[in-house]
């Protein structure tokens, strides 16, 4: 198993993070083509347009390679309210608490720069239960449902956290 003191971080996304992004999410199994392209856009953003993309990163890597990663960024219009887009780990390295270290991380990024709620969508179905029971774990508070948000059947769940 992974040690979280193994786990090194860094923020800025480079140019080959974006087919690993890519390659990463799709063999989570979870996502739809589009989806899967959506993460890497976020990340083909930030290389473009830099911080004025708005799209934050927090990658963790193992022993030179990526493991998994957090997309987040401050919700125009508010005081201090993100969202956190995606949060990825790599399946070979599932269950193995990455994620958790990962979410911490995020979370202590976006109280120090001032955030104080952090938001999560997530798919009403099946087989994102466990998805769900992750965030809960992690102190995340069901917050609404959007019912047939993403298509009939498939509602859309936000999560809330508030951190200081």
């Amino acid at each position: 198993m992974i040690q979280k003191k193994d786990i090194v971080f860094r923020s800025e996304p480079t140019s080959s993070d974006a087919g690993a992004i890519e390659d990463m999410v799709a063999r989570t199994g979870f996502f739809t083509l589009e989806e899967v392209a959506i993460a890497r856009e976020l990340v083909d953003e930030r290389l473009q347009r830099g911080l004025a993309s708005g799209y934050e990163f927090v990658i963790a890597e193992y022993q030179g390679g990526m493991v998994g990663y957090t997309c987040f960024g401050h919700i125009a219009g508010t005081d201090c309210s993100y969202d956190l887009y995606w949060i990825a780990v790599d399946p070979q390295q599932q269950r193995s608490g990455i994620g958790s270290i990962l979410i911490e991380a995020t979370e202590r990024e976006i109280s120090s720069r001032g955030g104080g709620r952090i938001y999560i969508e997530t798919s009403g179905k099946s087989q994102y239960v466990p998805t769900q029971g992750f965030y809960r774990k992690c102190g995340y508070v069901l917050e609404a449902t959007l019912v047939d948000f993403y298509r009939q059947g498939d509602d859309k769940l936000i999560f809330v956290k508030h951190v200081a």
